[in-house]
C-alpha cells in the first residue's frame, strides 16, 4: 500500500485553554476526561478526507502539534514550528486575556526570533493570510458552555472576529467535553473540515507551495474514471510526544 501523505497543524494558545482536550476530540470524535499539562508539544493524529465526496477525494494524515503555553519554555518552543502547513489559534471564551494574547502567538510563530526581546509585539501583516497560496489559520474559542450569558457569548464573539477578520480566517466556538461540539454535519466540523482542505491544498497541490515535487497521485479514476477500491487500512506510528526540560 502506497504511504498516506501528512501535514502539519500546529496548535497555538496559551496555557489552559483547553489545546490538549480540543486536539484529542478533533483526533477521536470524542471528549478527553481528564487532560493533563503538556509540557514542550504533544501530537494527535487525525486521518482527514480531503473534499470527501467528490472525484479529487484523497485520505491525508493531520498531525495537529499541540505546543505548551507555559512563557517558561518562550525561547525554546521555535523548534516546534518548522515545518507548519496551517495553525490553529485557541483561546478561552471566559478568559479574554487569553483571545488577546492571539496576536503575540502569531508573531512568535511567524517571526520565530526568540533574541529579539520585541519579537512578542512585532506586528503580523494580514497579507501573509490572505489568498490561497498563504498560511491557513483557523480560530477556535473553547469552554464555551462556560460563557455564562448571551452578552457575554456574543461579546467574545465581537473578540474573536477581530483577529479572524484580520487574517481572513473561520471562527468556531466549541466544549471540548461534548462531542457533539464537532458532531458530523453540524456548523463547526464543515469549518474545520475546510480548514483541512485548504492546508492540504496548499501542502500538495497549490502552485506557489514550497514543496512542489511531493504532491500525491491523483487517483486513477479522475483521470479515465476508472473505479478504484479505497477498502484499505491505513498504517500509521502512535502518536509522539516531545518534552523539553
Amino acid at each position: 500500500m502506497a504511504a498516506i501523505e501528512k501535514v502539519k497543524v500546529v496548535v497555538l494558545g496559551d496555557s489552559g485553554v483547553g489545546k490538549t482536550s480540543l486536539t484529542y476530540l478533533i483526533a477521536h470524535n470524542k471528549p478527553l476526561l481528564s487532560p493533563g499539562w503538556t509540557v514542550g508539544c504533544s501530537v494527535e493524529v487525525k486521518l482527514h478526507r480531503y473534499k470527501e465526496g467528490t472525484q479529487a477525494q484523497n485520505t491525508f494524515f493531520v498531525e495537529l502539534w499541540d505546543v505548551g503555553g507555559s512563557n517558561n519554555h518562550r525561547n525554546t518552543r521555535n523548534v516546534f514550528y518548522q515545518p507548519t502547513h496551517g495553525i490553529i489559534l485557541v483561546h478561552d471564551l471566559t478568559n479574554r486575556k487569553s483571545q488577546g494574547n492571539l496576536q503575540k502567538w502569531l508573531s512568535e510563530i511567524l517571526n520565530q526570533d526568540s533574541t529579539n526581546p520585541n519579537y512578542q509585539h512585532l506586528d503580523v501583516d494580514p497579507e501573509q493570510f490572505l489568498g490561497s497560496t498563504k498560511i491557513p489559520i483557523l480560530v477556535i474559542g473553547t469552554k464555551y458552555d462556560l460563557a455564562e450569558e448571551n452578552q457575554r457569548k456574543n461579546q467574545y464573539r465581537r473578540l474573536a472576529s477581530s483577529i479572524a477578520e484580520q487574517c481572513g480566517a473561520d471562527e468556531i466556538f466549541v466544549n471540548c467535553y461534548q462531542a457533539r461540539s464537532l458532531a458530523p454535519g453540524n456548523s463547526n466540523t464543515v469549518k474545520l473540515t475546510r480548514f483541512f482542505d485548504k492546508v492540504i491544498e496548499r501542502r500538495y497541490y497549490s502552485r506557489a507551495s514550497p514543496f512542489p515535487d511531493k504532491r500525491p497521485a491523483i487517483p486513477s479514476y479522475v483521470l479515465d474514471s476508472t473505479p478504484v477500491s479505497t477498502n484499505k487500512r491505513p498504517q500509521y506510528l502512535s502518536p509522539r510526544f516531545y518534552h523539553m526540560d
